[in-house]
């Protein structure tokens, strides 16, 4: 049997971006992830679709499973020979009991490894713009616990050095406790009015931060509600944060975007959305395979020298191309004299990056555009390769023919629903936990119909729907969907601005 091993990985505080590359591989390889209750789901998208999922989240006042059944099942998993991810918040030796897990797995020999994480209290203050040193404030800071084992009490603590021999105070798990933390300070001689600052579900777009003074944090709290996950940052710096606050100054932040698009595809829209401080996920209602009958566009691939030109039409036929240019042992000589088509700047980019720039880039970034681009240089006569998906408008292959063209339009790629997705898509829409779904194509919205059903129309309403451009917009319409949002040109990028423009104007 091959050896197991535990992989104890930080999660980081909430911010899916924050979970280390290492920590993001040994993810992906795991044949287990055990989480819990602060470690973002959406990480479990990176683990493979057939790894084991365990959850054993903790929350105040009920363990779903207690502590020693947790290493109990770290150490079977393990010594059944499988690679196991124990994914925990923050990070793993942080106020986290990874060194109780790790201690466990030493006694019983089972191989571990500790990967470090962005612990909650580093990460809510750089979210939140308050720096935990500064040279004209303070060089040293504490990080505490505000709940600890019930036979060691808050009242253990050295109250007199931390009120007057520490610059900056964090407190994990401390809300419970605020009323004695912020008594025992004063008590023991730190200055009522020092700043502190609450921040809640710190790094994601819901959270809040708080800003009170030693005095006043209590009843701040009850007035506004926070409640845990909470970090208390106690200190001179936090008055820095009017200066420094950067995160909830952005104009997407709050706001929460399901992305429908395949993974693979949607990196740069999701890193566009982020850097506007919105939070994504990602559950594709598309898979990208290859055809049922491949010889069609393999014949039309080994005749490459006999067309005219390439249009191609999408980065999924772009891949599909190239991937099977490959697969017949062809290369990018076979492209010479081939006028090569884009229908626009992301298809271009896709292009671009197998070393090929596109002869012709339309201005309207639409199968429209190219028929008219093709159109103006004439095509009587010529042979027009134009592999597609296998739902996709006939418009190319039609008005080139009938101008006396000879289109070869091969099926490239076909889109089928994924499995396993749609229960996780129930759920953020019934809790009312999205604000809009990003729909990149048509498939993506009739995808995401046949998925729920008659459910969305019951659903209509949790979320708005934001549509990439005209055709997307009336697949969406055409089954009595209200389209939110459509921006001018069917790009990204302009979908990413008009979503800005959108919540100004709100």
């Amino acid at each position: 049997m091959a050896s197991g091993k535990v992989y104890l990985i930080g999660a980081g505080p909430g911010d899916p971006g924050l979970l280390t590359l290492k920590g993001q591989q040994y993810l992906a390889d795991a044949d287990v992830v055990i989480y819990d209750y602060l470690a973002n789901p959406v990480l479990l998208g990176h683990a493979r679709a057939d790894a084991e999922k365990i959850y054993v989240g903790k929350v105040r006042g009920h363990h779903h499973l207690p502590q020693e059944e947790t290493n109990a099942l770290l150490a079977e998993k393990a010594a059944a020979g499988l690679q196991v991810v124990r994914l925990k918040g923050g990070d793993p030796y942080i106020f986290g009991r990874g060194g109780e897990e790790a201690a466990y797995l030493k006694e019983r020999n089972i191989p571990f490894e500790v990967v470090p994480g962005v612990t909650a209290g580093f990460a809510a203050a750089a979210y939140a713009g308050i720096p935990l040193t500064h040279r004209d404030v303070t060089t040293s800071l504490a990080l505490l616990t505000g709940h600890e084992r019930p036979e060691r009490k808050l009242s253990s603590l050295d109250w007199e050095k931390l009120a007057t021999g520490l610059g900056t105070l964090i407190f994990y798990m401390g809300m419970a406790n605020l009323k004695t933390i912020s008594a025992e300070l004063i008590r023991h001689g730190r200055d009522p009015q020092t700043p502190v600052a609450i921040v809640q579900w710190a790094t994601l777009p819901r959270q809040r931060t708080l800003v009170g003074t030693l005095e006043s944090i209590v009843a701040d709290v009850a007035r506004e509600g926070l409640e845990p996950p909470a970090v208390i940052i106690i200190g001179e710096v936090v008055n820095y944060r009017e200066e420094l606050r950067w995160y909830d100054n952005l104009p997407l932040f709050g706001k929460r975007f399901l992305i429908t698009r395949p993974r693979a595809q949607a990196a740069s829209f999701v890193q566009l959305l982020q850097q506007q401080g919105a939070e994504t996920i990602c559950i594709p209602t598309i898979e990208i395979v290859p055809p049922k009958d491949l010889a069609p566009f393999d014949d039309a691939l080994r005749q490459l020298a006999g067309f005219d030109s390439l249009v191609l039409t999408s980065a999924n036929a772009v891949s599909a191309f190239f991937q099977r240019l490959k697969e017949n042992q062809l290369d990018l000589r076979s492209l010479a004299g081939v006028q090569i088509v884009a229908v626009g700047p992301k298809t271009a980019e896709a292009i671009e990056a197998y070393g090929l720039a596109p002869d012709l880039v339309p201005q309207n970034y639409r199968a429209e555009g190219v028929v008219e681009e093709l159109l103006a240089q004439g095509v009587a006569g010529k042979r027009i390769l134009y592999p597609h998906a296998e739902i996709a408008r006939q418009l190319i292959v039609t008005d080139l023919t009938r101008a006396g063209a000879e289109v070869c339009a091969p099926i490239a790629y076909r889109t089928v629903i994924p499995q396993g997705k749609a229960d996780m898509i129930r759920h953020l829409l019934a809790a009312g936990e999205l604000d809009a779904i990003c729909f990149s194509s048509s498939s993506t919205f009739d995808h995401l119909l046949a998925m729920l059903g008659d459910e969305l129309k019951q659903l209509q309403g949790r979320a708005e729907f934001f549509s990439i451009g005209p055709l997307t917009s009336a697949s969406i319409r055409k089954h009595d969907f209200e389209v939110a949002l459509e921006p001018e040109q069917a790009t990204l990028d302009a979908l990413v601005a008009a979503m800005v423009d959108y919540y100004k104007q709100k």
